[in-house]
């Protein structure tokens, strides 16, 4: 089923999204015997994380990732102002199709873009080809454990070693795939002893993981998963080369990262199909399930809070298709694409639970279960959308931005 936008596209991009959408039809893995995680936040074992990186490489060598990265940096891009909308219309037909995710999301999303923007040509050169390809994941070091949400008062030291690079002495924690990862986009303190202030004192780096003195410590999550680490550093080395944009201006660079993370800097705010798709699964499910002798569909206050969700879903839809416009936004740059995690990971969340309540007893059911409903996918979901909710700026962290810099509200204390 096509949409009203993609029955107005131009022929050049109807016959590029029908050969991506034959692509993904003749190309998609089989699904294997063991469970997939539900994104990269739970990429835990060794087979998993092959399955998914094979995946990924096999979208880039069929030229199916890459449009926003100049070829001369391993990338597709053209310099044509189609070549955004390709990516798009990659991404929403990987959605529709419910293929596998792209494992290496953090260099792709956001270590990557923030490469291109503050990366010498050098750096370009050196790590965007291999982003793409997955050759090399990344993970990301900002939070640590006394500071949570507070990102400036972090504590992790990058200290001048004798010959010319740097050691790095902290802890980082809630470390995505750190696991797996070759490189880390790394937030540390350079100029601890001065009277700058916190924001004054950091520095941004591309650290190598396979360093000595790092040492990587699996964290498990209420699900039984994996995915989150903690990293420590003991005295551990990197290069001169580490440095990404000007030295004491990492707080600058790690905002446009988070920008990065959270969608705002990206003014399509990109449309997200596999939203549609997983509603559409929870109108199946509350089809065939039943509740007092009854489909769960046929209950007045389920279906009111199906419909609910769903109204909520295409303002939502409505609203990246706006972000899209300046002329529609101008009042307010980047404030509808900014919002755009929070809103997602919230409604999100509250899919999840509306699925549990339309499973009644049988979410008690688990994966592995035979009884259990999707087999046990909606309880596990709604269980994982907390990470969503709480990664990249807590939910109450984003209201507060949204508050201050684009309502004006004063700042909370």
């Amino acid at each position: 089923m096509s949409t009203q936008a993609e029955d107005s596209e131009p022929p050049e991009l109807v016959g590029f999204r029908r050969e991506v959408r034959a692509w993904i039809e003749g190309n998609r893995p089989a699904r294997p015997d063991f469970v997939l995680p539900q994104s990269f936040l739970e990429v835990e074992s060794e087979r998993q994380f092959h399955y998914l990186r094979d995946w990924q490489a096999r979208l880039y060598g069929a030229g199916l990732l890459g449009f926003e990265v100049p070829t001369a940096y391993g990338g597709r891009g053209t310099g044509s102002a189609l070549d955004r909308k390709k990516a798009a219309i990659v991404s929403q037909e990987l959605g529709r199709a419910r293929a596998p995710f792209l494992v290496n999301l953090i260099g792709l999303q956001w270590a990557g873009p923030t490469i291109m923007t503050y990366g010498t040509e050098a750096q370009k050169a050196r790590y965007l080809g291999p982003i793409l390809a997955a050759e090399e994941i990344w993970c990301q070091g900002f939070r640590e454990p006394a500071f949570g949400s507070d990102l400036a008062s972090l504590q992790t030291r990058a200290v001048r070693s004798p010959d010319g690079g740097w050691r790095v002495t902290g802890h980082k924690v809630w470390t995505t795939l750190a696991h797996f990862s070759t490189w880390m986009i790394l937030l540390a303190r350079t100029d601890a002893g001065s009277d700058k202030n916190k924001y004054e004192s950091l520095s941004f780096f591309l650290f190598p993981m396979g360093a000595p003195g790092v040492t990587i410590q699996p964290l498990v999550k209420m699900t039984g998963e994996g995915g989150f680490n903690q990293v420590i550093f003991d005295d551990a080395p990197m290069t001169d080369h580490a440095l990404l944009g000007a030295l004491h201006q990492g707080w600058k660079v790690a905002m446009t990262t988070l920008l990065f993370e959270r969608g705002a800097a990206d003014a399509s705010g990109r449309e997200r199909t596999e939203d549609a798709a997983a509603f559409a699964r929870l109108v199946a499910l509350a089809r065939t399930s039943r509740r007092d002798g009854a489909r769960a569909a046929d209950d007045p206050v389920l279906r009111d809070r199906l419909v609910a969700m769903w109204i909520e879903l295409e303002a939502m839809r409505r609203g990246v298709q706006r972000a899209a416009v300046p002329a529609l936004c101008s009042d307010h740059p980047g404030a509808l694409a900014f919002s755009h995690k929070l809103v997602f990971s919230e409604w999100m969340q509250r899919l999840g639970l509306l699925a549990c309540d339309v499973l009644g007893s049988e979410a008690a059911l688990w994966m592995g279960d035979p009884l259990a409903p999707d087999g046990g996918e909606w309880p596990r979901a709604y269980l994982n959308s907390y990470g969503f909710t709480i990664g990249g700026g807590t939910s109450e962290i984003l209201r507060n931005i949204l508050g201050e810099r684009v309502l004006g509200l004063a700042k909370s204390k």
